[in-house]
């Protein structure tokens, strides 16, 4: 398992910044887990005082591609061919925490599975995903 101060630099970095400072939490290739911490912030919600479902959607997908970046390295593309996401209770303004895991994975498709929680750990919302391997051409 590596931690946030093992990692390089890495562009996605800047992806998370964008979606409300993420920092990566932790990373396990032998697992296939990644947790990452945001920001909601208000500029993210809607009328309702509430995240807009993109973020929430965009919190676990990025959590669910750090999981295989933590197992595959960066010598593939991760490709998102579908995703589902499942909207439990509403995401406030705060912090929240994205966790995503590999369910299953082939050759070049791999299963992932993710949820959205509070600090309170209460889960807000869960996804899985379909994913493409897609080896880099540097």
């Amino acid at each position: 398992m590596t931690t946030p101060d093992d990692q390089p630099d890495h562009p996605e970095h800047e992806l998370l910044d964008t979606l409300g400072g993420g920092r990566v939490l932790e990373l396990d290739g032998d697992a296939g887990r990644s947790r990452i911490r945001f920001t909601c912030r208000p500029e993210m919600c809607h009328s309702g005082g509430v995240a807009q479902g993109g973020f929430v959607t965009g919190w676990i997908d990025s959590a669910m591609a750090h999981a295989c970046i933590a197992r595959y390295t960066t010598d593939f593309w991760i490709a998102t061919l579908e995703i589902k996401v499942t909207f439990f209770k509403p995401t406030p303004p705060g912090t929240v925490v994205a966790e995503g895991w590999i369910e299953k994975a082939g050759r070049q498709t791999v299963f992932t599975e993710g949820r959205l929680e509070n600090e309170h750990g209460d889960v807000l919302a869960k996804a899985s995903s379909t994913i493409r391997l897609v080896p880099n051409r540097a």
